[in-house]
């Protein structure tokens, strides 16, 4: 997960990403996309914002008994909250136990990726298989972040390595390893046993990766790998770069260039295929706005390279390579250069950011330079991330700069 701001009063699938979207919105617009209606959510840490996303954004048609609802932890089986990802099912089976499917597919709500699940359910059916597990090929140095699977001519799971410091590398490509993406499908009798097994050992984690998978394989179940480049999503060029996209952001580096993605003229990860959309809830936001054109004086509001939401009034000044969410406000004479803002961010006058993530309500004062001298920034109390991104809290109070030019009333 994200140490540090981003994370300090949410959990990570309700991140903002995209402008108007939250992470979670990825992971459960492919399940819809997919046909996979009656979804639960688990829950643990901070997770109001989520429970309230998903109550006010996500409601499916109860007269086709479809449903997306959030289970809190509850200590349904004791006095512990959840131990890992395999106890937080345990825990809840009472919601498997009343729908009685067949299958259960357990997906992690924290990826960024577009996925179409029905063939993956469709090789769990042909190998009759116990469990798939969706993988992709990552280089090794990544690889020990992961589980790493091994597997036979068929795709048969031989051996399972939960983030291990050599994991093995794929037959006939050096330096590639087989990366599970914590996407599972388990037959239901299996993987209640499976629970149930876990929760009766005292040396278990109580985590899928590190656990679950790895008994099952030992155990001789039919353990199968999905192979995650073969998955070609409708309405996407299987060839070109937007084929098999999936990232892991785990860190803020990686959350902000997965944001980067997004604004390129042909975006690794696409926004606007109409044939999958990323689903979200509606707002009354109006149209974004560009006003000013000053050229003589510099005053002109533009955007480049950007995704500009709702709701956002750009006011003389100039946007490039960044993504801002709804009721953004960028005043006159200031620029912003690869940036992410959260909801309800202004800028003021002759204000200067580069390479920042401004989390929601927070108002950078006139003449504020953000992103320039990152040891200044540091020495200010905010978070520099290892690529030198420079992250502002929800909230946060800055101090007026020095002969700053006050910015406008309206």
């Amino acid at each position: 997960y994200f140490s540090g701001p981003l994370t300090a009063e949410r959990a990570k699938p309700a991140v903002p990403f995209g402008g108007r979207y939250r992470i979670i919105d990825i992971v459960l617009s492919n399940l819809v996309n997919s046909g996979l209606t009656r979804i639960k959510i688990i829950t643990q840490y901070k997770s109001a914002s989520l429970e309230e996303h998903i109550a006010r954004s996500w409601r499916l048609s109860p007269m086709l008994d479809s449903y997306i609802e959030t289970i809190p932890a509850q200590q349904r089986t004791g006095l512990s909250w959840f131990k890992g990802s395999a106890d937080a099912v345990w825990q809840t089976q009472h919601v498997i136990e009343d729908e009685k499917p067949e299958l259960v597919a357990v997906f992690g709500g924290d990826h960024v990726y577009k996925m179409d699940v029905r063939p993956m359910l469709a090789e769990h059916l042909h190998h009759e298989a116990d469990l798939t597990v969706a993988a992709i090929p990552v280089k090794k140095h990544e690889a020990r972040e992961f589980g790493v699977i091994e597997v036979d001519a068929e795709g048969r799971i031989i051996a399972f390595h939960e983030k291990v410091q050599d994991p093995p590398e794929m037959p006939g490509r050096p330096g590639m390893c087989l990366a599970s993406m914590g996407n599972y499908i388990f037959g239901t009798q299996q993987l209640v046993r499976a629970l149930n097994e876990d929760a009766k050992d005292e040396t278990s984690k109580r985590d899928f990766g590190r656990d679950i998978v790895p008994r099952m394989v030992r155990q001789g179940q039919r353990c199968f790998a999905y192979d995650f480049k073969t998955n070609h999503v409708p309405g996407e060029d299987p060839e070109g770069a937007t084929a098999a996209y999936w990232r892991d952001i785990g860190t803020v580096d990686a959350y902000f260039e997965a944001q980067m993605d997004l604004v390129s003229v042909k975006p690794a990860f696409n926004l606007y295929n109409p044939r999958w959309p990323i689903r979200t809830g509606t707002n009354h936001d109006p149209p974004a706005k560009f006003v000013f054109r000053d050229e003589a004086n510099a005053r002109v509001g533009v955007a480049t390279e950007s995704l500009v939401s709702a709701g956002c009034i750009i006011s003389g000044a100039r946007i490039n390579r960044s993504v801002l969410s709804n009721r953004c406000r960028i005043n006159s004479f200031s620029s912003v250069d690869e940036c992410v803002l959260f909801e309800n961010v202004v800028i003021g006058r002759h204000a200067r950011i580069r390479r920042a993530i401004i989390d929601k309500d927070v108002e950078i004062p006139a003449g504020t330079e953000i992103g320039y001298d990152l040891e200044a920034d540091r020495k200010r109390g905010w978070s520099v991330s290892d690529s030198g991104i420079v992250i502002i809290p929800k909230r946060a109070k800055l101090p007026e700069s020095p002969g700053s030019i006050p910015p406008p009333s309206v």
